[in-house]
């Protein structure tokens, strides 16, 4: 018989946020804010964990499930993981150092969010978003397609570089 030495509350939780996003393996869970929270007891070795997809229909929610609930279990917990979709996932929740591996990694991170309550209507601007290249740095650059290798990124070309990249998506 196998005994795994359960690990403290707060090493689950660190665990869990170093679980990779399985469409940018560059990012964690805990990079992209999805992880939104690890109730764990101690007494019983039961942890609830709550993940907001980046979006309702994401097709890695469910591998992310599945990853969080091997570690925790790796961990000595078992699990109950819990997808909660109010408030919505925004890029707002990305962490500094997840846009930064982002933009090393050849993706153009997001920009600011529009604010929204979900509750009021979408104010709709007629302007040019601005979008660094992440190889050269310039602001020269033009979308290709809205639709890119996922859906939360859109294939865009710096005309300084002449290189294409993966923007991730503000939402």
């Amino acid at each position: 018989m196998t005994t795994t030495t359960r690990t403290s509350p707060a090493e689950l939780e660190a665990a869990l946020r170093d679980v990779p996003d399985p469409e940018v393996p560059v990012l964690t869970v805990g990079d992209l804010g999805i992880l939104r929270s690890v109730a764990a007891d101690e007494a019983t070795g039961r942890a609830t964990v709550t993940v907001t997809p980046t979006y309702s229909g994401c097709p890695a929610t469910e591998a992310i499930a599945a990853h969080l609930t091997y570690v925790a279990r790796r961990s000595g917990w078992e699990v109950d993981v819990v997808t909660r979709l109010d408030p919505p996932w925004t890029t707002d929740w990305m962490s500094d150092a997840g846009r930064e591996r982002l933009r090393r990694f050849g993706i153009a991170p997001p920009g600011p969010a529009a604010h929204r309550d979900g509750r009021s209507p979408v104010e709709l601007h007629l302007t040019r978003r601005v979008v660094a290249c992440p190889h050269c740095g310039s602001h020269d650059t033009e979308e290709l397609s809205r639709f890119g290798s996922t859906a939360c990124k859109a294939l865009r070309r710096c005309l300084a570089c002449r290189e294409p990249f993966d923007e991730f998506k503000a939402i």
